[in-house]
């Protein structure tokens, strides 16, 4: 980043137009079958990557190892825009995210711009969570 004229730093390169980001944890517990059966985990990272695809990049998706909270999972963390974290928007954990209704409202919510642009379904933020503590996801790599 560069000193911006007013003081602030100004967003350089992709960062200037990184679009929304969903980052579907797919670590030890969130998208297992074994651990969290009763639900098609394939088909839900599936869905997400097609509504991404079809957003003209309101918004991109991708996976990542575990992000710590297992007895929440599935995981998913939406991050915001560029516009989106200037906007003051941060990044927010979903957890629980195992049903339609779930995987319906974050896709709205990251297809209205997310964190900073557009406010999350209310039912959405019932399933926010913390997320962990630094040391606590450093002891479980």
């Amino acid at each position: 980043m560069t000193p911006a004229p007013s003081g602030r730093r100004a967003l350089v390169g992709a960062a200037r137009s990184r679009p929304c980001t969903l980052v579907v944890c797919r670590g030890c517990c969130c998208g297992d079958a074994g651990k969290n059966p009763g639900y098609d985990h394939g088909w839900q990272l599936e869905r997400l990557r097609a509504a991404a695809a079809d957003s003209a990049g309101a918004f991109e998706v991708r996976t990542t190892d575990c992000l710590g909270p297992c007895d929440r999972a599935n995981v998913i963390v939406v991050q915001p825009s560029a516009d989106g974290r200037r906007a003051g928007g941060r990044a927010t954990w979903v957890g629980f995210a195992m049903d339609d209704d779930c995987t319906d409202e974050i896709l709205s919510w990251a297809a209205a711009g997310g964190p900073g642009i557009a406010a999350p379904p209310v039912t959405l933020e019932l399933q926010f969570i913390s997320p962990p503590r630094e040391q606590r996801v450093r002891g479980r790599r």
